[in-house]
């Protein structure tokens, strides 16, 4: 599943939704406490599955503020993550971690890139969950949320305001979304693996562009 990811995110780039340092992810099996994140400023290029980041995560349930939670992760360190100077999670790690807290039967993979199309969509003015139901392309299978107004990146505020607009219910896990936009940002997708992510993002971002190309938002 690392190797997995790895392959999206180069993907992801050599589709300039990326630029080579952006984009970030996550993944955890279900009924185990380590959570895998994609490490900060790392060439996605050149990621490999040894450069993913392990956490170990306690005590999920405690009703802990973000910032608690996030200080009772620890860090599963083998050999050869301990030799990379300054491999460092992502700092999107509260988002991830927020989504990836209480998990539902399936594991959950979180994927965040920034895509050219659907951003532009975004800037344009037009409304990503409203053009979703004019398209069977995406509507059939990748369920399209409200997307979140301009929110500084690596905040908190942006992973609270991402968890609501992926209808994430804090009891069972489940989401009532597959996507959402971020404003002027990009888009978290989230799927039981990788490539179903990456396709729920490349549903969105082909109608995006189709679109931006019909001019109708400029009448």
């Amino acid at each position: 599943m690392l190797d997995t990811i790895c392959d999206v995110l180069k993907a992801a780039y050599d589709r300039n939704w990326i630029s080579t340092r952006d984009g970030n992810a996550s993944f955890r099996r279900k009924n185990e406490p380590y959570l895998y994140v994609t490490p900060s400023g790392v060439r996605k290029q050149h990621l490999n599955a040894e450069m993913m980041i392990k956490l170990q995560m306690h005590d999920l349930n405690t009703g802990d503020d973000l910032n608690t939670s996030l200080s009772k992760i620890e860090r599963v360190d083998d050999d050869y993550q301990r030799k990379i100077i300054g491999l460092n999670p992502t700092g999107e790690l509260p988002l991830h971690f927020l989504l990836q807290k209480n998990l539902p039967v399936n594991n959950r993979v979180v994927l965040h890139l920034h895509p050219t199309y659907i951003v532009s969509a975004m800037y344009a003015g037009i409304d990503l969950q409203k053009l979703a139901t004019d398209f069977p392309e995406i509507n059939r299978y990748t369920k399209v949320g409200p997307s979140v107004p301009m929110i500084p990146p690596v905040s908190e505020e942006l992973a609270w305001a991402s968890i609501k607009a992926l209808g994430l219910d804090p009891v069972t896990g489940e989401l009532e979304y597959d996507i959402i936009g971020l404003d002027r940002h990009g888009v978290v997708a989230i799927s039981k693996d990788p490539w179903s992510a990456f396709e729920d993002i490349e549903r969105l971002e082909h109608i995006c562009k189709m679109a931006l190309a019909s001019g109708k938002h400029l009448k």
